[in-house]
């Protein structure tokens, strides 16, 4: 009888234990992203835009400096207000400058814009996978080992980052 109760609680904490226990995978972001076609297209295409607009940028950069020069080097023969009005140009050219490169490559600039409307769908059909995938296999957190520089070693065996890209269907 003592033998029966002695299994009977063995058998409690061992079931109780694992209702307990919490279920954790990794996935790797990165990974994930660069086997997605439609984010590296997204991506190229983010590349082509930032390059033309920086191009534009540093050309109203060099027209400035290339202003500046040319008044440093007529300085001596320009009357006062021909040097005020040079000195304005020069100003209003760099200013022109900055204004186009904030309103490109600022917090609520373009760029981010552009950014968001291309690759944010992406991220959420991938969100949305992790989502099925946890409500299937019971998981409580999923960590991106991609920007978590502190995990040090994790087995292979939670990380379901070829599971997405699967669900999303793209097999590896």
């Amino acid at each position: 009888m003592n033998r029966i109760k002695i299994y009977i609680a063995f058998f409690l904490i061992f079931v109780g234990s694992n209702l307990y226990a919490q279920k954790f995978a990794l996935i790797d972001m990165e990974y994930v992203m660069k086997n997605i076609p439609s984010y590296e297209t997204a991506n190229e295409q983010l590349t082509l835009l930032s390059k033309k607009w920086q191009s534009e940028v540093e050309l109203l950069y060099k027209e400035a400096e290339t202003m500046s020069r040319n008044y440093q080097t007529e300085l001596v023969f320009l009357s006062d207000d021909m040097k005020t009005k040079r000195e304005e140009e020069i100003l209003a050219k760099e200013k022109e400058a900055n204004e186009l490169k904030r309103k490109y490559f600022g917090p609520k600039g373009e760029l981010f814009s552009k950014r968001e409307s291309l690759i944010k769908p992406i991220q959420e059909e991938i969100y949305n996978a992790i989502q099925e995938i946890c409500s299937e296999k019971f998981y409580q957190m999923v960590i991106d080992k991609s920007s978590n520089p502190s995990i040090i070693f994790a087995t292979p065996k939670i990380d379901i980052s070829d599971e997405v890209l699967q669900k999303l269907g793209y097999s590896k």
